[in-house]
């Protein structure tokens, strides 16, 4: 898979913005086009943070699953059903505010076997039944434990969802894989044996926080 770069996924939407406020900023000589540089150069210093890729290292243990999204636990669910799933899982979805780093990481190593996009609304993702009505992407990982699937929800401001793997790929454990654009959802589905270390309301990290284990196979 190639190298996921954040800051190349917003370039043609911060870029255009800071060059053209540097350039009213040096122009405008304290008039009203340096008023209006300093605003355009904000926006696009704005939208810049919004595409931050910071390096995370885990201190994960062997059977350690990551969480795939920074954000708030807003859920945790046991289905017994779901089409995003094969059987009974254990879903845990996570809300990513404005102000959230949006990127998304492999919460475990593996293989991918499918992709799958399900268009759809862009309601508020802070709500419960955005799940089944917004865009969504699923990303279904087999690993060495068994299967697990993350899914990137579109929200109101979220208009694209970017996802840069592809079926066959192997992703390793915290592996940055894609984003979603301006507040969304992300929910990870895990077999129903998984011990769950993580707690509602609770802030996480994407390829850092431990939001779950598997057991060992004895």
């Amino acid at each position: 898979m190639t190298r996921f770069s954040a800051w190349k996924e917003g370039l043609l939407l911060y870029l255009p913005w800071c060059i053209s406020g540097l350039t009213l900023l040096v122009w405008g000589k304290f008039t009203v086009l340096s008023l209006v540089g300093f605003v355009f150069l904000l926006i696009g210093l704005s939208v810049l943070l919004f595409f931050r890729d910071p390096s995370r290292h885990a201190l994960a243990g062997e059977l350690d699953i990551l969480a795939p999204a920074d954000g708030k636990v807003v859920g945790i669910e046991t289905l017994e059903a779901t089409p995003h799933y094969d059987g009974p899982c254990i879903r845990i979805s996570i809300f990513l505010s404005l102000l959230d780093v949006h990127v998304n990481r492999a919460p475990f190593a593996g293989t991918v076997l499918k992709i799958i996009y399900k268009p759809g609304n862009f309601l508020d993702a802070r709500r419960k039944e955005t799940s089944e009505l917004n865009e969504s992407l699923t990303l279904v990982l087999e690993t060495t434990h068994g299967m697990l699937a993350v899914r990137q929800i579109a929200g109101a401001i979220a208009r694209r969802i970017v996802c840069r793997a592809a079926p066959c790929d192997f992703l390793n454990r915290g592996e940055k894989y894609g984003m979603i654009r301006f507040g969304s959802r992300t929910e990870l589905y895990l077999p129903c044996d998984v011990e769950i270390v993580v707690k509602e309301d609770e802030k996480v990290r994407a390829g850092e926080t431990v939001v779950a284990r598997f057991k060992l196979n004895v």
